[in-house]
């Protein structure tokens, strides 16, 4: 273990250290993850099927489980040293106020304009959507940092993007919606009546707030009735968590560089994309024997798909025109409470962490938004980083392991993913701050409604 006069506060990679290419875990899993269906014939999804929503590069790199690695083009690299490396920080600060001897370390995507992740697709689907000489893409938002991620990636691009917002995010956070209108971009609140889905969602659910499920099926209703036009998505598919996996890779490598096993490795879990891009190298050294990490994933015990949802084939949409996709869901038709980690309001989970979740590689923990809050004031007031909401579940767990490292006099080594910065989040601070925001966890009977609905066939019981 190295002592702190060997670590600095902030470590970081060079250029020439960044990744050259991506990481696909699914080649190292010998029980892949289930295909999409087709859910007419509930037949795996062709790729000619899915083209028709999906640029056709993406597509492949959707079906692609065999190749362990692929290369990210020269320029989407070049877009990526706008930001990137992006540095592994340890918590000196929040170490000494727990009184802990376990070492915490995170992972700090916030420092580019979209103040998240995201972006590390967004440019990526971007330049895929450009080469193909589309017109544009339309695409959903929870929260809001897709959104503003795929606008910045659009405007580089030159594309027009159309963004289905959850209505209840769109109300909470204007500011959010401006950045994504500043970059070009069209917000709009889900449901919406621009489309028949909308129009039948507003109808069926009088007064909703919506839903991740909701905008989707807005987004690629668009998507289909406008040439030119694809479906891009923010996190839950293959391609996606393959292009977030270079957050994993930095971590791995600027660990190594300072010889730091990771012990306890954490992130928050709303669709799977920042906690599958974390946490895939360290996933395929446990799927090839090499090493055992503890893997946790956090989600809102308001919207809880991994710890009280069922596997099964569902619908990625609540509007039901998506492919079917095998993963832990509270089925499409749930509608999650309207919290303030909007990015993790899906009734869903990637296919990817919900194998890994299957095969026990990791395990799911749900918590409180009140608690979330709490830890997120804490790291505030002691690292100096006002972290999003969606960050702040993964906060609230490090800080539970660093105390239990306390009590044990266990010296662990804590990464933890922080995928943004809460500045557009300040009326869910506002909300906290007031004592005025309240926990809402969904009962079995809520719960069982939704999952009586998921679509039952062959294949498919639970």
């Amino acid at each position: 273990m190295s002592d702190k006069n060997e670590i600095p506060y902030k470590i970081y990679l060079s250029e020439n250290e960044m990744p050259k290419a991506w990481y696909n875990v699914r080649a190292d899993m010998k029980k892949k993850p289930a295909p999409l269906l087709n859910p007419a014939t509930h037949q795996p999804c062709t790729a000619e099927e899915l083209e028709h929503v999906f640029c056709k590069d993406l597509v492949a790199q959707e079906l692609n489980d065999k190749d362990a690695y692929i290369e990210i083009p020269e320029e989407i690299r070049n877009f990526y040293k706008m930001y990137r490396p992006s540095p592994l920080v340890r918590a000196y600060c929040l170490e000494e106020k727990l009184g802990t001897p376990a070492h915490i370390y995170y992972k700090f995507e916030g420092n580019n304009t979209s103040g998240s992740h995201k972006l590390n697709s967004a440019i990526a689907q971007a330049y895929y959507a450009k080469k193909q000489g589309l017109k544009g893409v339309t695409t959903e938002t929870g929260a809001g940092q897709w959104g503003t991620a795929l606008s910045m990636a659009s405007s580089y691009f030159g594309l027009d993007c159309i963004v289905y917002m959850v209505k209840c995010s769109y109300e909470q956070k204007p500011f959010r919606r401006e950045v994504i209108r500043t970059y070009g971009a069209k917000a709009i609140p889900s449901p919406s009546m621009d489309t028949e889905i909308g129009r039948k969602i507003n109808a069926e659910f009088p007064g909703t707030t919506g839903s991740l499920g909701c905008a989707i099926s807005e987004a690629v209703e668009h998507a289909l009735k406008n040439e030119g036009y694809r479906y891009v998505l923010g996190s839950v598919l293959n391609q996606v968590l393959l292009h977030q996996s270079v957050i994993g890779l930095e971590t791995k490598a600027a660990l190594d560089k300072y010889g730091i096993k990771a012990d306890v490795i954490i992130g928050c879990a709303g669709g799977g994309s920042n906690l599958g891009g974390l946490i895939s190298p360290f996933a395929g050294e446990m799927l090839r024997g090499e090493s055992k990490y503890q893997i946790i994933a956090v989600e809102p015990a308001s919207c809880p798909s991994l710890t009280r949802g069922v596997y099964a084939y569902d619908f990625c949409d609540t509007g039901k025109v998506c492919p079917l996709q095998k993963m832990y869901t509270l089925g499409s038709s749930f509608m999650p409470s309207a919290n303030h980690a909007g990015g993790l309001r899906y009734h869903g989970m990637s296919s990817i962490v919900s194998e890994l979740y299957d095969q026990k590689l990791i395990e799911a923990r749900s918590v409180e938004q009140t608690e979330v809050f709490k830890a997120a004031e804490m790291f505030a007031r002691i690292e100096g980083i006002l972290p999003a909401p969606e960050s702040s579940h993964a906060i609230k767990v490090a800080i539970d392991e660093a105390l239990k490292c306390k009590e044990s006099g266990e010296a662990k080594n804590i990464v933890f993913g922080l995928t943004g910065t809460g500045y557009f989040d300040m009326k869910a601070y506002e909300a906290y701050n007031d004592g005025k925001m309240a926990d809402y966890i969904p009962t079995d009977e809520d719960i069982k409604k939704a999952t009586d609905m998921i679509p039952r066939f062959p294949g498919n019981e639970f």
